[in-house]
């Protein structure tokens, strides 16, 4: 069993709490079919908040963030940042900005291992890493340019 304020302080972390609230009845909100539809994303953050509650030793966090906006990723990787201290974390992610923050990284390509480090030792072996690293940076960039043009 969890307490109310467990599961706020979940729903925090995989800010999914601003969303909660807003539903008809809050946390007491009927969710599915017979209830409030949720997006894709916000299925994923609910999965993320009912992991966190578990409160696992060892956490796989397989593209936790890969159904939700660059916004709200970046909150969920500031939460779980205080939530990976003391546990061993596995962050399995195609977007650079959720692993960043990784002890170690490891490069995958076709199953294989071809790099590893640091976020700032791959950045400075020039390889894979940064190559994506730059292609996924540029198009944020190019992404918040054409909206910044229309008055988004």
């Amino acid at each position: 069993d969890v307490t109310d304020e467990e599961i706020e302080a979940a729903a925090k972390a995989a800010a999914l709490h601003d969303t909660i609230i807003a539903f008809p009845e809050g946390y007491d909100t009927l969710v599915g079919e017979k209830g409030v539809t949720l997006s894709g994303g916000q299925k994923q953050r609910v999965a993320l908040a009912r992991t966190l509650l578990k409160n696992p030793r060892v956490l796989i966090l397989d593209d936790a963030t890969s159904a939700v906006d660059t916004e709200t990723e970046s909150q969920i990787r500031e939460a779980l940042t205080e939530l990976m201290q003391g546990r061993t974390t596995f962050l399995i992610a195609h977007r650079i900005q959720s692993v960043m923050i990784a002890d170690l990284i490891l490069v995958m390509d076709k199953g294989r291992i071809i790099e590893r480090g640091t976020h700032d030792e791959l950045m400075a072996l020039g390889g894979v890493y940064r190559q994506v690293f730059e292609m996924q940076a540029q198009i944020e960039l190019e992404l918040e340019e054409e909206l910044s043009d229309v008055g988004i």
